[in-house]
C-alpha cells in the first residue's frame, strides 16, 4: 500500500501506537457518561470539548450531532468519518467497569466507546503528522443510531438540501475488529401493534374481545411464515404486553416486531404478510365476540424504518478498505449489517462501517467487554482507510 510508505503516515501510525492508552482513558471516559437514544447531551458535551482541544471547527446541529471540521483542507467534498454516540442502555444503568485480566467489562464499551475513542485517535494521529488531504475530512459523532433512535442522527446529517448529500464517502466506526468491511446495508421496518378492547371481567364479562388473544393467533401465524432466504430476511417479534390482572380481560395488548432484510422488495413482502396475519387475527376475535358488545381497535405504527442498499465492491472506499486490511496482514470480511452507513448507502454515497481495532464480546448486555488485542492494529486500518479515500 503506497500510502503507508509516505513518512506522515508513518509517523501517524507510530503516534497511534505510542499513544495507545489516551485511546484507551477515551474509551473509559465515555463509558461512564449515560447516552441512552435521545439522552446523548452529555457525552456529545464531552466529545465537543475534545474535537476543539484537537483544533476542529466544532457545532452541533438540530438533533445534537456533534460536528468536527478541519480547519487547513476546505475545498473539494467531504469525506465523512462517523461514531455513534448513542448506546442501548437507560440512562439509569448502573455503569461498573471491571478488569478481568486483559478485558475490560462495562455496558457500552465497545459499542461504541471504542469507536468514538478511535475517532479521537485518528485526529490526534493526522494533526501530530500535519497531514494535508485533497479532501476535506468531516468527524462526526452521531445521536440515535441504536434501536428506537432508528438512525435520526444520521438522517438528519443527510436531509434534503444538506451539504453532507454531496459527500465523497462516509466512513462509520462502529464497534471492535479489524477485518469486517460493512458495505451491504440491511434495511428494517420496526412496527408497535397495540390491540384495544373494553376489558372487564375474566368471569363476569367472558365473551368480550380479548386483545391478547388476537395477538397471540398473530403472532403463531407470523411464526409459521417462511421468509425468503435469498435475499437474508428475518422477523422477529421482539416485545409483547398488556393486561393488568390475571383475573380480567385485557383492555389492551401490544408487540414490538422487527423485519430485516438485504432488500427492499422482501421487506416490504413481509411487512404485508405480518399486516395481513394481524388483521385476520382482529378479524376472528371480533367474529367470536359476544353480541352486542365493542369490537377490537387496531393500532399498527413504524416506530423504525432502516433502508437497504449497498456500495459497490470496485467504489473506491471498499478498494482502499480491502487494501489496507491486507496491508496489516488479516483477510478483508465484506459483510452486511445495520449501521449508520444505511442512510448514505440508500441515497448512493460510497459508505461502508468497519471495526476500530480490539475484540469484545456480550454486545448489548450488561456484561459486554473490550480486549485491546490488535486495537492498535485496528486503529492504523482506519486512518489508512481515511487517509486513503480522503487522498
Amino acid at each position: 500500500m503506497d500510502l503507508a510508505k509516505d513518512k506522515r503516515v508513518q509517523a501517524a501510525r507510530k503516534h497511534l501506537r505510542a499513544n495507545d492508552q489516551d485511546t484507551i482513558a477515551d474509551m473509559l471516559a465515555l463509558v461512564a457518561i449515560p447516552a441512552p437514544p435521545f439522552g446523548e447531551a452529555a457525552r456529545a458535551v464531552w466529545m465537543a470539548d475534545r474535537m476543539r482541544e484537537l483544533g476542529l471547527a466544532v457545532s452541533t446541529d438540530d438533533v445534537g450531532n456533534v460536528i468536527g471540521e478541519s480547519r487547513t483542507a476546505t475545498k473539494g467534498t467531504p469525506v465523512i468519518v462517523s461514531a455513534h454516540l448513542d448506546t442501548i442502555f437507560p440512562a439509569e444503568t448502573e455503569i461498573s467497569i471491571r478488569r478481568n485480566g486483559t478485558r475490560i467489562q462495562a455496558p457500552g464499551i465497545a459499542d461504541n466507546s471504542r469507536g468514538l475513542a478511535a475517532m479521537l485517535a485518528i485526529v490526534r494521529a493526522i494533526r501530530h503528522a500535519h497531514i494535508e488531504t485533497a479532501l476535506p475530512i468531516v468527524f462526526v459523532a452521531t445521536v440515535g443510531e441504536e434501536g428506537v433512535g432508528d438512525l435520526r442522527g444520521v438522517k438528519h446529517l443527510f436531509r434534503p438540501g444538506s451539504r453532507f448529500r454531496k459527500a465523497s464517502a462516509f466512513i462509520s466506526l462502529d464497534g471492535t475488529g479489524q477485518r469486517r468491511i460493512v458495505y451491504r446495508a440491511i434495511g428494517s421496518r420496526r412496527l408497535r401493534v397495540t390491540l384495544s378492547g373494553p376489558g372487564g371481567h375474566s368471569w363476569a364479562d367472558w365473551g368480550l374481545v380479548n386483545p391478547v388473544h388476537a395477538l397471540g393467533l398473530a403472532i403463531g401465524a407470523i411464526s409459521e411464515y417462511e421468509v425468503p432466504r435469498q435475499p437474508r430476511t428475518a422477523v422477529t417479534v421482539a416485545r409483547i404486553g398488556g393486561g393488568t390482572s390475571v383475573n380480567a380481560i385485557p383492555a389492551q395488548a401490544w408487540a414490538e416486531i422487527d423485519i430485516r432484510s438485504e432488500a427492499a422488495g422482501p421487506l416490504a413482502a413481509v411487512e404485508a404478510v405480518v399486516h395481513e396475519a394481524i388483521e385476520d387475527a382482529v378479524t376472528a376475535i371480533n367474529g367470536e365476540r359476544k353480541r352486542g358488545t365493542p369490537v377490537l381497535a387496531l393500532d399498527i405504527r413504524v416506530i423504525g424504518d432502516r433502508p437497504s442498499g449497498e456500495t459497490s465492491l470496485h467504489s473506491h472506499v471498499v478498494r482502499v478498505a480491502r487494501a489496507a486490511t491486507r496491508f496489516l496482514g488479516d483477510p478483508p470480511e465484506l459483510v452486511a449489517s445495520s449501521t449508520d452507513a444505511n442512510i448514505p448507502i440508500a441515497l448512493g454515497i460510497p459508505a461502508i462501517a468497519i471495526g476500530a481495532g480490539g475484540e469484545s464480546g456480550g454486545t448489548h448486555t450488561l456484561e459486554e467487554w473490550y480486549s485491546n488485542t490488535n486495537g492498535p492494529s485496528g486503529l492504523e486500518r482506519a486512518l489508512l482507510i481515511t487517509l486513503g479515500v480522503a487522498n
